[in-house]
């Protein structure tokens, strides 16, 4: 039976304390003596040490002050504070009266917890009402599942629990901005699936299941897709939401049968396999060619499972959403995560983009296997990174040979990579082109890392997701790629071509060798033997180091750098004047007024100072010409 103290009137409450309804108003109303024809009663919700027994008229506004308007209300019913022996206090250091103080509480109508505050109390109950937990055995009727919201993304159906948005007061977790996110995700599986047919997937922290469902829905046959996670919770929201999208569950090895969510007449959905089981546990027992990882946080505690059973050739994206410690405003989490020393920067993003990819090379190191980076975006919420697995432990050593430390100035925000070497050098601030270690007193710089110096992105990747978002429309993606490719190319978006790179040079950049039909009925044939899935790498990793055509590292704030009463030129005209004066340049998606170039900070700014114009150069010709005519 329900406590006492949970009451749906206040009317009830009286008729505990033997009062009948409405006894005190009226012989208020008639002027009659309550004390002649009254005996005194005690309060139902106290004990007899914290209130005594009283008339009628005193309980009936103690009940009403004390206990109704302190309540905390769910479902109708009222939870009234209590001061019965239900919940002792902590004893006090001389062990006196120990069972004879009572604390007051509050009993919960769905789990019988007591809580003391009535804030508390209240927090208590939102968070069952989160999670979905509205059923008590008090009450009759529960909360219909119809009450949770349903949201559509890329024709996608998926039932969200309330406060979906605040990952503390959910379990299942679905976050409408990073919608960006998915859909750069759901490109590189594309890619991925064009190259080998069908490939494994598995997206490890699945919440609400969206991402998971997306794949399967699009790609239908190219991919099967599992969809992980380790709470209970959620495990029931993605089988809802498989059903929800007309989508078979396959859960404990058993294909469970949903004919209930497919209509009459319809054809049977694709399979998705949902598991709940820990990330760890479930990428150490099974092999996948394609692994997302979307943890709260930061992500390096699963990389080291994450590349101990990956395909050779497949591909490895984590979202990393610890920003706080990537953006150096935590400095000391990124120390303790990441291994390496950060301090706030101006290209801060791409300083995050590169302490997330050493991480994930020294994990793959770690396992024998190198990483070849196919894309690195740094956004306001999250960090995404997407890598190629190169097996074998000659790639593994190229790839960590690329983890070096940084050499920034903190007077001119100048910056360079440590040369190559274990030989220390007296003075390594003289590799800065910079020379203000000379000019100014003390250490001017400071040496940051360890982080990946290598290229960030892969053009003709980055190519290819272009195609794929432009045949699924999705709208938000295409304008990032597009960015991105003229970022990897550097060059800048009006000398960007939509051309499709077929040939087999472009396909030995992306690591996958594709035989081109000689007939057109001949199919595609995608070769992923060992030996020449080796040789196709060492002969793309070859022309690489021989073209050397990488983007170059870092970009410049035109803001930061600009000259204090001087108006800048527009950044396309910018762009133009160090193009022409035989410099690479682009623009960046990391910062909306950075510039990527090859170009020292010294003749970046001596270009800047040339095509700035003074600020008061009107008023300054007024005067000329008021002088002029004195």
């Amino acid at each position: 039976e329900k406590h006492i103290s949970i009451q749906r009137h206040f009317a009830d409450l009286e008729k505990l304390a033997n009062l009948k309804e409405g006894e005190f108003n009226v012989a208020v109303s008639q002027n009659t003596d309550l004390h002649a024809t009254d005996e005194k009663k005690p309060c139902p919700l106290c004990s007899e040490e914290k209130y005594k027994a009283c008339y009628s008229h005193k309980l009936h506004r103690h009940l009403q002050n004390f206990h109704w308007k302190v309540s905390v209300e769910f479902e109708g019913y009222r939870m009234c504070i209590c001061y019965l022996p239900c919940r002792p206090v902590k004893p006090n250091l001389t062990g006196d009266q120990t069972f004879s103080k009572m604390g007051a509480h509050y009993h919960c109508i769905i789990c019988s917890a007591t809580i003391t505050r009535r804030t508390d109390m209240i927090g208590h109950i939102n968070r069952h009402v989160n999670k979905g937990e509205t059923e008590s055995r008090f009450l009759t009727v529960s909360a219909p599942k119809s009450s949770h919201e349903v949201l559509k993304e890329s024709a996608t159906d998926v039932r969200v629990l309330p406060n979906y948005s605040t990952p503390q007061k959910t379990d299942s977790y679905f976050n409408p901005k990073m919608k960006l996110n998915r859909q750069l995700i759901f490109c590189a599986l594309a890619v991925l699936a064009k190259e080998r047919t069908p490939i494994e997937c598995l997206d490890a922290f699945g919440a609400t299941g969206i991402m998971g469902l997306q794949w399967a829905k699009h790609l239908s046959s190219s991919v099967r897709v599992t969809i992980n996670d380790c709470n209970e919770n959620s495990v029931a929201m993605i089988r809802e939401n498989c059903h929800l999208n007309k989508m078979r569950v396959k859960l404990n090895a058993k294909e469970e049968d949903s004919d209930e969510a497919l209509g009459d007449g319809e054809e049977s959905a694709d399979t998705i396999e949902v598991t709940k089981m820990d990330a760890n546990v479930i990428m150490h027992l099974r092999s996948f060619d394609f692994i997302h990882l979307d943890p709260f946080g930061t992500s390096v505690n699963y990389l080291d499972s994450a590349f101990r059973n990956v395909r050779n050739l497949g591909i490895v994206s984590l979202t990393s959403t610890d920003t706080s410690s990537l953006y150096a405003k935590a400095q000391h989490v990124a120390l303790r995560h990441y291994g390496c020393n950060i301090v706030r920067t101006e290209y801060y993003k791409e300083l995050a983009a590169r302490i997330v990819i050493a991480a994930v090379t020294r994990a793959a190191a770690r396992c024998n296997k190198g990483i070849e980076v196919l894309l690195a975006v740094a956004l306001e919420h999250f960090v995404l990174v997407v890598v190629r697995v190169l097996r074998g432990p000659s790639l593994a050593d190229e790839s960590a040979k690329k983890i070096r430390y940084l050499i920034h100035c903190q007077w001119c925000e100048e910056r360079i990579f440590q040369k190559e070497g274990n030989m220390v050098e007296e003075n390594p601030y003289q590799q800065l082109p910079c020379d203000c270690h000379g000019s100014m007193p003390g250490k001017t710089a400071v040496i940051l890392g360890p982080l990946w110096s290598g290229a960030l992105f892969n053009a003709g990747f980055l190519r290819r997701m272009y195609l794929e978002a432009v045949e699924y429309s999705l709208d938000e993606a295409q304008s990032l790629l597009k960015t991105l490719v003229c970022e990897a190319e550097c060059t800048t978006l009006k000398h960007y071509s939509n051309h499709s790179p077929c040939d087999e040079s472009k396909q030995e950049e992306c690591g996958v060798y594709i035989k081109t039909p000689n007939t057109p009925s001949e199919p595609h044939l995608v070769v992923h033997g060992k030996r020449k899935s080796d040789e196709v790498i060492r002969n793309a990793k070859r022309q690489k180091a021989e073209n050397s055509a990488e983007h170059p590292a870092f970009y410049y704030n035109i803001h930061r750098h600009s000259i204090k009463g001087m108006n800048m030129p527009k950044l396309n005209k910018f762009l133009n004047y160090l193009s022409e004066a035989g410099y690479k340049v682009s623009r960046t998606h990391f910062d909306p007024t950075g510039v990527r170039t090859n170009a020292p900070l010294a003749q970046f700014k001596t270009v800047l100072m040339k095509y700035s114009t003074p600020t008061y150069t009107g008023g300054q010709a007024e005067e000329a010409e008021f002088l002029e005519e004195d």
